[in-house]
């Protein structure tokens, strides 16, 4: 199971001797205190930094979205004025660490990390829906695997990111079938390790999303989506966008204008999809920032849903306080993974982690 989010400070067990006894704890006391400190004192001037001098680091995964675009062609710099940054990290919970840590100011991350670092006390929120994942994450067998249904997983190895949506919906796939998750070898696995691993034959089937997920669609078998499940179950998954909170106190008008940005790559692709052909400088930025092959681009794209700022704004997403869709869709994650033993404790109310003005803005 994955650990607590790094940077926390991780306990130790004092021993004291007989000659040292009460001073001794109360000098490790007093430097866990200073180490405390001087770890907060750095996240916070780290994110004042960036505030004075209007620089900011995006951390992005090798999700298919239109956004990569507008990424390629330096759409945030021109419509913000800031200095931007790119990181590219293996999962949503490596962003949702760098967030906590303050190396990043603003991440790409799926719904069950979110609801994991928010769980866990990342002080962090969820702005934007960067998609509504829908049929692009799917179960895969490896053909000859003897696998051709869920419940013939029982004794196969699995390759997914651990603290993903889709490790929630393996999961959930799984418990669905009648199978105890235990029954099954689950491996921790980024994107690209899968990939490896799938070549290899060192896993049986693997539960991914794009550009993996085209290519170990060659030589296997689609069990089921992650849309499938949502139908069957109403737990949905969606990626989102989540900001450090103390740099969006002090850059709402930066968080702003990079929603417009967003807002105004999905609203070309909806507007104009026939236009985005393998040879496009679209396709082809979105290519070239996920590493998927231009050809699949589009059939990737097609399978997400990319929810406008009214329909954010609204109660279906961020909009409505502990009864927005975004929300209950955390709470029910969180309960998830709380009952698998992924994390420990789940929050009263998801909405303290989920931020609708900028989409309100957007919307206007």
């Amino acid at each position: 199971m994955p650990q607590p989010l790094r940077g926390q400070l991780q306990r130790r067990r004092l021993a004291p001797s007989p000659r040292t006894g009460l001073a001794h704890l109360r000098r490790a006391a007093r430097h866990a205190l200073i180490a405390a400190a001087t770890v907060v004192a750095s996240v916070a001037t780290c994110v004042a930094a960036h505030a004075e001098t209007r620089e900011v680091v995006i951390g992005y995964q090798d999700m298919v979205v239109p956004w990569r675009y507008a990424q390629a062609t330096h759409a945030v710099e021109k419509a913000t004025g800031y200095k931007v940054s790119y990181r590219k990290l293996g999962s949503g919970a490596d962003v949702v660490r760098a967030l906590a840590s303050g190396a990043i100011q603003l991440g790409e991350a799926g719904s069950s990390p979110i609801a994991a670092g928010l769980s866990q006390g990342a002080d962090i929120a969820l702005f934007w829906i960067l998609d509504n994942i829908n049929d692009a994450e799917a179960l895969v067998a490896r053909n000859g695997s003897g696998v051709t249904r869920v419940a013939d997983l029982k004794g196969h190895r699995i390759g997914l990111p651990f603290v993903s949506t889709s490790h929630f919906h393996a999961l959930l796939a799984l418990r669905e079938a009648g199978l105890d998750p235990s029954t099954v070898r689950i491996v921790n696995l980024r994107p690209p390790e899968v990939a490896a691993a799938w070549d290899r034959g060192d896993i049986d089937a693997t539960f991914i999303w794009d550009p993996v997920l085209a290519k170990v669609k060659r030589d296997g078998r689609v069990l089921v989506t992650s849309g499938e499940l949502a139908r069957r179950t109403g737990k949905a998954t969606f990626d989102g966008f989540a900001v450090n909170r103390a740099f969006a106190r002090d850059n709402g008008a930066f968080l702003a204008g990079f929603v417009k940005v967003l807002a105004a790559a999905d609203a070309d692709y909806r507007d104009h999809r026939a236009d985005w052909t393998p040879s496009s400088p679209q396709v082809q930025a979105v290519a070239r920032e996920s590493g998927a092959k231009p050809d699949d681009v589009p059939a990737s794209l097609a399978l997400y849903a990319f929810p406008t700022p009214a329909e954010q704004a609204s109660k279906a997403w961020l909009g409505g306080g502990a009864q927005s869709g975004a929300a209950r869709s955390l709470a029910a994650t969180a309960a998830f993974l709380k009952e698998q033993g992924t994390i420990q404790s789940v929050l009263p109310d998801y909405a303290v982690g989920v931020d609708p003005r900028y989409v309100e803005q957007a919307a206007r």
